[in-house]
């Protein structure tokens, strides 16, 4: 992750996402899926983004091809899939423990987008 002289909010735009790119942002890139739905956020310096429309909505996607073509178009060429899962069995009482989102991020699997 590179510091950047421009300020992010926790949501941005394909269009503000490559602009910011071309100044030199590098985040860590975050693919999560979610019972087979995928957002996109980016980790930086001050904090973290989520992919979102024009309107401040989160995309979401149903496969990591569409995501793959656009991340690799704007520049990117990695990021780190997570998945957001239950973290214990409560049919037969296993406790279990939310992994935190550094965790997430460790446990990944690293993915390529060009």
């Amino acid at each position: 992750m590179s510091d950047h002289a421009y300020q992010l909010s926790d949501h941005i735009t394909l269009k503000e996402l490559s602009r910011a790119i071309s100044q030199g942002f590098s985040p860590i890139v975050e693919v999560e899926s979610m019972d087979g739905i995928y957002t996109v956020r980016f980790h930086h310096g001050t904090g973290v983004s989520e992919l979102s429309d024009a309107n401040g909505r989160t995309l979401t996607f149903l496969g990591t091809g569409e995501i793959r073509d656009q991340l690799g178009g704007v520049g990117l060429t990695h990021g780190v899939l997570t998945w957001s899962d239950q973290c214990g069995d409560e049919m037969i009482g296993v406790p279990g423990h939310a992994m935190t989102p550094d965790e997430m991020l460790a446990n990944g699997t690293r993915i390529a987008f060009r």
